[in-house]
């Protein structure tokens, strides 16, 4: 933009520095930066004509353009006195912003940089120690404002001779690092003065990732980093710090020399303390004269900590707020009208697209996806655009969309680049995040097809650079007359030539085979007779080997129906078994049934087999580190084996027991390890030598050993002896508890050490005072005496469980029993607690293990794998790593954290209609009758409030799309619109909503469409709660509605007839969908729009193609009457569940073929709801209980390979009788 110089101070030094970039050869903003040691940005900024640039980037501007420093230094204040002699400017009064928003820190902004000034103080340490080093951390960990704001001004101002320098240079790799820096990667002017050494020259490189993910060529990669490398010979005069994003950590070692390089020095930038966070959010406030209120501080203290990557959440919801401050102070409400921590930047970005035209939401889409980069195996990284790239794909409107993005802090621009502020966009903004998914494989494509236009035109369009073969064939699919606007002229040059050059060479061959045709026609009549017999013969031969190939596909595809059916027949009872087989079924031909039992089989979360020795295996205990296991077999050698639990191979054995181990525990700090055996003795053991350390004095039976939270006392529990307490470090009896008669089973310390519970073959569970020895009270237990105790980490629960097969839980404050659970089928009773006291293990019936929520007293999941009787089971300090064994001689280690079902949530009481996540999909919504509205934190499974104000029989709930509203939908009190996040009634709709059922907000959130019995459909303003109009003549009982993605389109079905779709702006009928006989009981648009699931009475299900009205196809065999169905956020999944049944099933959207059952609840599941990132399923239904499930389903590779890494096992001779008699013996998994 041209700057005014009569305009005013400001606008005159911008002027003048303008013509001085001008008067040095024009050099571009890149080239100065380099020169001056700040970014782009920076320094075009200092020449914009808005306001005076701070005098630390005037100087350094001048002098990368060869000006006076000293003459500007006087230009700078004379303009300083002039601004301050004109007063405020209009407009002006708010001041400059004292946080930076997405963009990154420069070195001019260290008066606003807080926070990490421990982390800079390190890395300095580090330049000094090391000429080449690196910095890792996670996407938004703040390495760029480290580098700039932090390090920079640090080595600028020290007066470390180690650190002095000659120049710092800043620089990103880009596509062609080599190339493009080379002049750059050469010591600057070196000389220090006279009488002192000379300088070095530190070049910063930021986002290093760029070689991976930018860079395609490995030759000029390798060059690149050679480079850089070279910094490590003194004589070089070069230092080298590279900022690495901490993902690509595994691709730094792909190079030998680099990863030597690191291996000592590299710097971790992990997150912030609290009082680090607390910096970041009062410094910068403080600095501009402004207050955060506490509350706020602490809130956002908190948010941050568990959000990872939250930097730039965190600094551009700063932002929004100071712009929403009142006076001088950030508030709460400015906080919340900012959308929050995890929606600022999705506001920000929606409130920018929603005032685009049509058209310019078109050019917004191509120009974001442009600066994007797909991941393949890692996450989606930004790409630093040429501006003429941009502007060549929409002219003036692009331009427009460019300044309104730029203008609000989401894109960067200097005099030829423009780039994403930050990379927290591509996760943050739903919509593009959508527009991702929905395009990445065309975007890879295109970033290919960028690529090889650009090396077209370098090598002056030489026709051998040309697309040829199947890389133009996918480039045309992708890019055809549809898609040709997303190209610039230089790509579409270039895939025009190529397709002319294919049209050509086709023509050419054609022109070819005619005269070859001409010439050999004489030839062909006297072999006519010839190659028709030989033809005959052929055909008769083609035709005998097509029908044998079709008939060995129909054996295979017919053995692969047969063995995926026999898997699901097996995975409840017998999962290792089901799991071979679904192997074999998937590899012997991929159906959809073998892909669906090999998902199936995948679920269970079995992660390894231990080889055990012969015998049964009698207990389990993990170290408190959680990387070595301990397990005991019933025999006679009695040896206690260790194994690593993060490789399953075996450590060593601890051996000097006569007979065979029942019981043994870790010491809290691990370094001993108590054994008790079958010959009447207890040992201590050092578990890291393996070296016996001491025994017990005397022959004792003890069923049961536990040592103190402190480590001092052993408490052992014998059926000869009763409870004794030992001291660890003398091995002297301390204590006794009970008579030396009673006959105990189990024993075990409350967390805090203040209680010990025991529980024998008496009717009686004890709680005793450990160091008083006193009884402080008897609990009526198990008719049948307890053989198993166990406290919760938190000391409030005690479970119990007997030979009566019940498992129940106590509390032992006051001693009331709280629930009773279904117990082990057999004596048999282990129990464990999760360190987070959440899940508790018990064994089942038919030799399975389960896992019940706490908190719910139902059942989480179940885990099938052991053919005999589980005598053991453990929890690991993770949480996640359970350990269970048995009579079938195995040991399984779980990963309890990998199966399908992630978490059960206590739903109202009765029955869970409807379920509903929020756009930040971390809250939740669940309804039930005579309850209201629970609103839940998935990450932390807590319940966060209850909406009730008078609620009662809430059927339905809602979120508007940018989070800020909930509607309600109750039997008594009609439609209700509240704030989500203070739990407050906004208002209800006006007029009678008694006899609504269903509602759906618009993709704007400005209108909210109901569905009542009578009253039919109507669409109503969700800002006023006024009635906009009613769609005419439709009154067919219930049904269901939804708006399609672009909001233009309202579907509806009812009771009887067709689907209809309903213009929204006029509330004229478009057309109608026909086919279901029965009622319409759930409709679903997919992400993109082009297709509608609709889900009937009738059972079936039907995918209809909106814009030929056309089904496109229908799910297999007939599914329960539909209540819930929903597309996934990417649109390749779709949801299903039945008003009959209590499964939900996954579906292949594009083909209709099943890809998995999720089961566990106990009964009908009546709603369904995908978190935004597609990662999270939420159900409800009549069992009281939401579910909380993952549903990423790996690849069937990757399937395979867990399986096959889990089993550790192949087909027995036995088994391959049974279930693949006449198939030839080969391995199912690979070597």
């Amino acid at each position: 933009m041209p700057v005014d110089p009569g305009a005013g101070p400001v606008q005159r030094f911008a002027f003048e520095l303008r013509k001085l970039r001008a008067e040095a050869g024009g050099i571009t903003y890149r080239v100065l930066a380099q020169r001056a040691g700040y970014g782009p940005t920076t320094l075009s900024q200092a020449a914009a004509g808005d306001r005076l640039p701070t005098l630390s980037v005037t100087l350094a501007y001048v002098r990368a353009c060869g000006g006076d420093p000293a003459e500007w230094e006087a230009r700078w204040r004379q303009a300083v006195d002039e601004v301050a002699a004109l007063g405020p400017r209009d407009g002006d009064e708010r001041g400059e912003p004292p946080y930076k928003g997405l963009a990154r820190f420069e070195a001019g902004d260290g008066g606003l940089f807080f926070g990490r000034d421990q982390l800079t103080t390190e890395l300095l340490e580090l330049l000094r120690r090391r000429r080449f080093a690196a910095v890792f951390g996670p996407s938004g960990s703040g390495k760029s404002s480290l580098l700039r704001a932090g390090l920079i001004p640090a080595l600028q101002h020290t007066q470390d001779p180690g650190l002095r320098l000659a120049a710092i240079r800043i620089l990103a790799p880009g596509d062609r690092p080599a190339h493009t820096h080379a002049r750059v990667c050469e010591p600057g002017d070196t000389s220090a003065g006279a009488g002192t050494a000379a300088a070095d020259t530190l070049i910063v490189v930021d986002q290093f990732e760029e070689v991976f993910t930018l860079c395609q060529d490995s030759g000029e990669r390798a060059r690149f980093i050679d480079m850089l490398l070279a910094a490590r010979r003194p004589e070089n005069r070069l230092r080298v710090l590279i900022a690495v994003r901490a993902d690509f950590y595994g691709r730094c070692a792909e190079h030998r020399d680099l990863a030597d390089a690191l291996r000592d020095a590299h710097l971790l930038a992990g997150p912030m303390s609290p009082a680090e966070l607390r910096e970041v959010v009062v410094g910068p406030a403080a600095a501009a004269g402004l207050t955060v209120e506490r509350a706020l501080t602490a809130r956002l203290v908190q948010e941050v900590a568990d959000a990872p990557g939250g930097l730039p959440l965190l600094s551009h919801v700063l932002l929004e707020t100071w712009r929403r401050r009142r006076g001088k102070a950030l508030t709460m409400g400015g906080y919340e009208a900012a959308g929050r921590l995890a929606g600022a930047i999705a506001k920000t970005a929606e409130d920018v697209y929603r005032r685009f035209t049509e058209e310019q939401s078109g050019a917004a889409r191509r120009v974001m996806l442009r600066l994007v980069a797909p991941g393949d195996g890692t996450p989606d990284t930004r790409r630093p655009a040429e501006r003429r790239e941009l502007q060549n794909i929409g002219g003036p409107t692009t331009a427009q969309v460019l300044e309104a993005l730029t203008r609000a802090r989401l894109l960067t621009q200097d005099d030829d680049t423009v780039d994403l502020a930050h990379e927290a966009l591509l996760t943050a903004w739903p919509r593009l995040r959508g527009w991702i998914e929905a395009d990445r494989e065309r975007l890879r494509t295109h970033r290919k097809l960028t690529e090889a236009a650009r090396a077209w035109e370098d090598l002056s369009r030489d026709p051998g650079a040309l697309y040829r073969g199947s890389r133009l064939t996918t480039a045309h699919e992708h890019f055809g007359q549809q898609h040709r606007g997303d190209l610039t002229e230089l790509e579409h040059a270039f895939l025009t030539t190529s397709l002319q050059a294919r049209e050509h060479e086709e023509h050419a061959a054609a022109r070819t085979t005619r005269r070859l045709r001409t010439l050999t026609a004489s030839l062909s009549v006297l072999l006519v007779l010839a190659v028709v017999a030989g033809l005959v013969a052929w055909q008769q031969s083609r035709m005998s080997d097509r029908q044998r190939h079709d008939a060995d596909t129909a054996r295979q595809v017919a053995l692969s129906r047969q063995l995926a059916a026999q898997s699901a027949g097996l995975v409840g009872t017998d999962s290792d078994l089901a799991s071979l087989l679904a192997i074999r079924a998937y590899r012997t031909s991929p159906t959809p049934a073998a892909l669906e039992s090999l998902y199936a089989a995948a679920a269970v979360p079995l992660r390894y087999r231990l080889p055990a020795r012969h015998g049964a295996v009698t207990s389990v205990a993990f170290s408190p580190d959680g990387r070595t296991l301990a397990t005991s077999v019933e025999g006679r050698d009695g040896a206690v084996r260790l194994w690593d639990t993060g490789t399953g191979r075996l450590e060593r054995s601890l051996t000097g027991h006569p007979a065979w181990v029942w019981a043994m525990t870790f010491s809290p700090d691990g370094r001993t390890l108590a054994t008790a055996a079958l010959d009447h003795g207890v040992q201590l053991w050092s578990p890291a030598t393996g070296r016996l350390r001491t025994g017990l004095p005397g022959p004792r039976d003890a069923f049961s050993l536990a040592f103190s939270p402190d480590g001092h006392t052993l408490a052992t529990a014998g059926d000869d002896r009763g409870v004794e307490l030992w001291d660890t470090a003398s091995a002297h009896l301390r204590r006794t508890l009970g008579p030396p008669t009673s006959e105990m089973l189990s024993v075990a310390y409350s967390p805090d050490g203040r209680t010990l519970a025991t529980g024998g073959k008496g009717h009686e569970l004890k709680l005793w005072d450990p160091v008083s020895g006193r009884l402080r009270r008897s609990l009526p237990a198990q008719p049948s005496g307890v053989s198993s105790v166990a406290f919760s980490p938190d000391g409030r629960t005690l479970a119990t469980a007997g030979p009566d097969r019940t498992v129940r839980l106590w509390d032992p404050a006051d001693g009331r029993l709280r629930t009773g659970l279904p117990g082990p089928a057999d004596d048999t009773a282990p129990l464990a607690f999760s360190p987070d006291g959440r899940t508790l293990a018990t064994t089942g019936p038919d030799h399975t293990v389960r896992l019940w929520d706490t908190a719910t007293g139902t059942t989480r999941t179940t885990l099938t794998g052991h053919t005999d009787t589980v005598l053991a089971v453990a929890f690991g300090p993770d949480g996640h790593t359970l350990a269970t064994a048995g009579r079938d001689q195995s040991v399984r280690l779980w990963d309890t954290a990998d199966g399908p079902n992630r978490a059960v949530l206590p739903g109202p009481p009765g029955q869970t209609p409807c379920v509903a996540f929020g756009p930040d999909g971390q809250t939740l919504a669940a309804a039930g009758p005579g309850h209201g509205v629970d609103l839940w934190n998935t990450g932390d499974r807590r319940r966060r409030r209850t909406l009730t104000n008078g609620l009662k029989d809430v059927t339905w709930v809602v979120f508007s799309p940018d989070g800020r509203t909930l509607a309600t939908l109750g039997r008594d009190r009609g439609v209700g619109l509240w704030n989500a996040a203070a739990g407050r009634l906004r208002r209800r709709l006006s007029g009678d909503t008694g006899d609504v059922f269903r509602m759906a907000f618009s993709p704007d959130g400005r209108t909210l469409a109901t569905r009542g019995v009578e009253r039919g459909v109507e669409l109503w303003d969700a800002g006023t709660g006024r009635l906009r109009t009613t769609l005419p003549e439709f009154v067919d009982g219930t049904g269901s509605l939804a708006f399609s993605p672009d909001g233009r389109s309202l579907a509806t079905g009812g009771d009887n007839g067709p689907v209809r779709l309903w213009d929204t702006a006029t509330g004229r009928l478009r057309t109608h969908l026909p086919g279901h006989a029965d009622s319409v009981e759930s409709l679903a648009f997919s992400p993109d729009g082009r297709t509608l699931a609709v889900a009937g009475d009738d059972g079936t299900v039907r995918l209809w193609d909106t814009k030929t009205r056309r089904v496109r196809t229908s799910l297999p065999g007939r599914a329960a009457p539909g209540f819930a169905i929903v597309f996934s956020p990417d649109g390749r999944t779709l949801v299903t569940a039945g008003s009959s049944a209590s499964t939900v099933r996954l579906w292949d959207a594009a083909t209709g073929n099943p890809l998995a059952t999720l089961a566990g609840h106990t009964g009908t599941v009546l709603s369904v709801a995908f978190s935004p990132d597609g990662r999270t399923l939420a159900t409800a239904g009549g069992d009281r209980t939401v579910r909380l499930w993952n549903v990423l389903l790996p690849t069937p590779a990757a399937a395979i390979g867990k399986l096959c890494r889990a089993l550790g096992r192949d087909l027995t001779p036995q088994e391959r009788s049974t279930y693949l008699p006449d198939q030839p013996p080969h391995p199912t998994c690979p070597a």
